[in-house]
This record gives structure tokens, C-alpha cells and sequence, in this order.
């Protein structure tokens, strides 16, 4: 399943690549970007894992951000 998601505060531009590239570390991530400038964030993960890795992808994001949300 691939979405997209609107990502609430996110201010740096080198935290998102950071948490581009650990995202795409989680079990059952196809493919995961983020676009700083748009401030979205785009998930390819299988459908039966993709509430499980939405929620590991939020915790990696409010550790380089903690203000940072993943809007659902």
C-alpha cells in the first residue's frame, strides 16, 4: 500500500533526511520519502504492517522531532 501524509512541524531539513533513511530500515517498508520542502512523507509498506509501521515511523520522527506528527 502506498500513501501519503502530511507532516505537522517539521523544521529541519537534515533531521528529514535522517528520518528518510531510518524509516526505510523499518520490516516491511518498500519505500519511504520525504519531501522537506512539501512536508509530506510518502509510505510503501505492505498493507497487513502498514498501521504498525505508520506508528514505528511517528516514533522515529518525534526522536529527531519532537514536536514532529504524521498527520492520519
Amino acid at each position: 500500500m502506498k500513501r501519503s501524509f502530511k507532516l505537522e512541524e517539521l523544521d529541519c531539513a537534515d533531521c528529514a533526511s535522517k528520518m528518510e533513511r531510518d524509516i526505510n530500515k523499518i520490516d516491511g517498508v518498500n519505500k519511504a520519502t520525504i519531501n522537506f520542502m512539501t512536508s509530506k512523507i510518502t509510505l510503501d509498506a505492505a498493507d497487513e504492517a502498514f498501521d504498525a509501521v505508520l506508528d514505528e515511523a511517528q516514533r522515529i520522527c518525534a526522536g529527531y522531532e519532537s514536536d514532529c506528527v504524521i498527520v492520519r
